[in-house]
This record gives structure tokens, C-alpha cells and sequence, in this order.
């Protein structure tokens, strides 16, 4: 095993699936641990925490949202991605507030996937003091922090989740250009096979919900009709 490998939970009751995940874990010298259902998961935890779990949300014997709250009651460092047949079961989700880092959607691609759980481990890892640095962004009221995903808005911090932070700093890397849906798409997913423009609407639209909880005059993300958004500074 190498010195890049983590110990990974996949917890899928689709054995396709399960088994596909793990495979492409492993091709990036990941250790995954697979379980059926949410219970067999659980029991495992109580021996070793994971570096990162991959959830999916309608699991047997235990679901994925008691999963998650359980796994956030003994650590709040363990990335988390819910893996959800319907965007709008996990806006429920967000709604609970339970604690997951990110999202895929079936049918997704792995490399999507994989490229979610990279940036989580980087990030967790920086949380740790053992990753890189990079300088946060900072364009007027907005930080950004490209490694801890973190982001405040005059000073108020904002969750986003990976998706949402890369489409926000892809608008926020060129300040008043419309960027096109193609254009965000390439920015948050590196396999767009399965995004569609209302995907990336969608997306828009919850950023600017969880600003609008912070402050409800934000309008710094502008819809131009016909070609797509972009950040207007100084909004």
C-alpha cells in the first residue's frame, strides 16, 4: 500500500456499483472498505474511523442520513459525499443540515467522483497540517480559500459544498466576464457526461440561497439571459 493510500468507506447497497467504486479507489492507491448496508458500516466505525466515506443515502439496515449524523457525532473532520439518485433529495438533505462535504448523482462517472474525493483529501489533510498551501482569493466582500474550501462573505462564513465552491471560483477568477454553462461545467466537473445546463442552474441557485442566509442584499452572481453568468464586483 502506498504512502498516498486512505482508508476509505463505500457504503452501497448496488453491488455494480460498490464494487465499481472500489475498483476506481483502488486505481488511485486508495484502501476502500465496502459495505452493503448502513449498520455493517456503523459497527466497523466504532473500530477505526475512515479517512473519507462515500454514502449512499437509501441503505438498508440503516440510511445514509443516520449514517452521516452518527459518523458527525464522533468526528466533524471525516469528509463525506452522499452518492443520491435525485438533486432534490439532497437539497432535503442540506435542509437537515447533517453534515455532508459533497454530492454525486446517478448515474455519475467515476473519474467525477474520484476527482471529489481528491480535493476532500486534500482539504482534510491541510485541515490536519500535513497539505500544501495556496493563497485564498479575496474580491472585495468574498474569500475564497482553494484549499480548505472555506468561503466568508464580509467576514460570515458560508458552506458550500466542492461543486458549489468550483463554480463559484470560476466566476470569481474573472470578475465581470459571462462565463457560458459549458464553460462552469468544465470548471466542476471533469467528466460531464451526466450534467445538464439546469444542473448547472441548480447549482446557481443554491449558492445564492446560502449567501442570501448571510446577507440578504447579495446579487454579486448575475444571470445574463441567452449566455450564462458571472460575478459582478462591487454588487
Amino acid at each position: 500500500m502506498s504512502e498516498r493510500a486512505r482508508r476509505i468507506a463505500v457504503v452501497e447497497d448496488e453491488e455494480t456499483i460498490r464494487e465499481g467504486i472500489c475498483a476506481a479507489l483502488r486505481r488511485e492507491s486508495h484502501d476502500p472498505h465496502a459495505f452493503g448496508d448502513g449498520q455493517s458500516a456503523w459497527d466497523a466505525m466504532q473500530g477505526a474511523l475512515p479517512d473519507l466515506a462515500i454514502l449512499d443515502i437509501g441503505l438498508p439496515r440503516m440510511d445514509g442520513l443516520e449514517l452521516c449524523r452518527r459518523l458527525r457525532g464522533r468526528s466533524d473532520r471525516v469528509p463525506i459525499i452522499f452518492v443520491t439518485s435525485r438533486e432534490e433529495e439532497f437539497d432535503r438533505v442540506l435542509g437537515l443540515e447533517i453534515g455532508a462535504d459533497d454530492y454525486v448523482c446517478k448515474p455519475f462517472s467515476m473519474r467525477e467522483l474520484m476527482a471529489r474525493v481528491k480535493i476532500l483529501l486534500r482539504r482534510a489533510a491541510q485541515a490536519a497540517g500535513g497539505g500544501d498551501t495556496e493563497p485564498a482569493q479575496v474580491v472585495g466582500d468574498l474569500r475564497l480559500d482553494p484549499v480548505s474550501l472555506a468561503v466568508t462573505w464580509k467576514g460570515a462564513a458560508v458552506s458550500l459544498t466542492v461543486t458549489e465552491f468550483l463554480l463559484l471560483q470560476a466566476l470569481v477568477r474573472r470578475p465581470g466576464a459571462v462565463l457560458t454553462r459549458d464553460q462552469l461545467m468544465d470548471s466542476a466537473y471533469p467528466d460531464r457526461t451526466h450534467v445538464s445546463d439546469r444542473t448547472i442552474d441548480s447549482h446557481v441557485k443554491r449558492i445564492r440561497r446560502k449567501f442570501a442566509l448571510v446577507d440578504s442584499s447579495f446579487a454579486a452572481i448575475e444571470g445574463v439571459y441567452g449566455a450564462g453568468y458571472r460575478y459582478a464586483v462591487g454588487a
